[in-house]
């Protein structure tokens, strides 16, 4: 099943349970909104969650682009992606958990086709606090589900204070012989879609209230599900990623890591750019600066005669028509280039300034402040060039 028919099927499904599609936002958060981009399908709803009346109605659905800067060191293993598309749905006050986790039983047996016996769940098991999630037990027991109980695992928070409660999370078997053990003993279990029941909010003294609305908030990863129904070994092998397996390895021979994180970096830099972002030295630019120079790291590292110019179109327009972006890719490439250009330059001076008497030894913490105040090198920057 390709990833977008996978995603269709999501809607529609949900669609015909009474939940009304809401449009995916761009990859930047509403005014207002601390983070610098969306991380999750729930950002661009949160005064929904916290009460205000949707024009929609009270059970939504959508498809969610998002970038987690927090992953960055985790991409290159098989689950994890910088930019990735979220399949969520809502109940803001609405029905209750139980009912989602059945919804989400029946997609994925009868609507995707999934094998039951391949599927483990884990629940809330409880603490001093707050008993354990008793009902979201019931419903996975009642489908012959094996659920795992935990405690940090399955509690869901959007921060220090704030709406919290029990999250029931989905796992699909990976492994090539019959599934075994549990997903907090073995990694071959894949977490695909959580299913948090906002109940409580909890205070500055770390005391939890009931809330006024419960609401249900759920997402599933499009393209790690797609792998796995694709019966691929990683994200990198579904479909969305087919032009940049088949050309970048044609273009740049690197191992299966470094490659995984060229392809994520370089697709995701493409989505940032197509959301409006331009290359910068603080905030949302930045990020952009910093998922390009972490490709031309790894390219550089064994060749650095390469450059990011080599790059077909088919890449970019791929990307851009995937997420329905205007940009055209020669824009993308010309942006691109100055980036690799001002890299180029900004190494070069490093290596000038790392080669002062000053900087020979181990650095102090005020070394690095004063390499970036005063010559522009970034901490990453100088750790790196530090170990050629």
């Amino acid at each position: 099943m390709q990833t977008e028919h996978l995603a269709r099927t999501f809607v529609e499904y949900f669609e015909e349970r009474g939940h009304r599609r809401i449009p995916g936002s761009t990859l930047l958060p509403p005014p207002g909104d601390p983070v610098l981009f969306t991380t999750s399908g729930m950002h661009p709803l949160t005064p929904h969650l916290q009460g205000r009346p949707h024009p929609l109605g009270r059970r939504l659905v959508n498809v969610q682009r998002c970038l987690r800067t927090t992953d960055l060191e985790e991409v290159g293993d098989a689950t994890h992606l910088t930019v990735f598309e979220m399949l969520g749905t809502w109940s803001l006050g609405d029905y209750e958990g139980p009912l989602s986790l059945d919804w989400a039983y029946g997609l994925l047996t009868e609507g995707l086709g999934i094998d039951p016996g391949l599927l483990h769940a884990t629940a809330y098991a409880g603490d001093g606090r707050t008993g354990p999630d008793t009902a979201s037990l019931r419903v996975w027991e009642d489908h012959g589900v094996p659920v795992e109980l935990t405690v940090e695992d399955n509690w869901w928070s959007n921060g220090p204070v704030g709406p919290c409660g029990p999250d029931s999370e989905v796992f699909l078997w990976s492994g090539d012989g019959p599934p075994e053990s549990t997903p907090t003993r073995d990694d071959r279990w894949v977490e695909v879609w959580n299913h948090v029941t906002m109940s409580h909010r909890r205070l500055d003294d770390g005391s939890l209230v009931p809330l006024p609305q419960r609401n249900v908030d759920t997402g599933l990863g499009l393209e790690r599900l797609a792998s796995l129904l694709q019966g691929e070994p990683s994200v990198f092998d579904c479909d969305v990623f087919d032009p940049w397996r088949r050309l970048v390895p044609a273009l740049w021979p690197l191992e299966e890591r470094p490659l995984r994180l060229v392809c994520d970096h370089l697709r995701s830099a493409v989505v940032v750019l197509g959301d409006g972002v331009r290359p910068a030295s603080t905030g949302r630019g930045y990020v952009l600066r910093r998922l390009v120079r972490r490709v031309l790291t790894v390219l550089w590292r064994d060749d650095p005669s390469r450059g990011l110019g080599d790059l077909p179109d088919e890449l970019f327009r791929h990307t851009l028509d995937h997420f329905r972006q205007d940009m055209s890719p020669a824009g993308v490439l010309q942006v691109l280039i100055e980036e690799e250009r001002r890299f180029r330059r900004l190494l070069e001076r490093g290596r000038q300034v790392l080669a002062r008497p000053r900087f020979r030894g181990p650095l102090t913490e005020e070394d690095f402040h004063h390499l970036h105040d005063t010559h522009g090198l970034p901490r990453e920057l100088v750790t790196t060039l530090r170990q050629e």
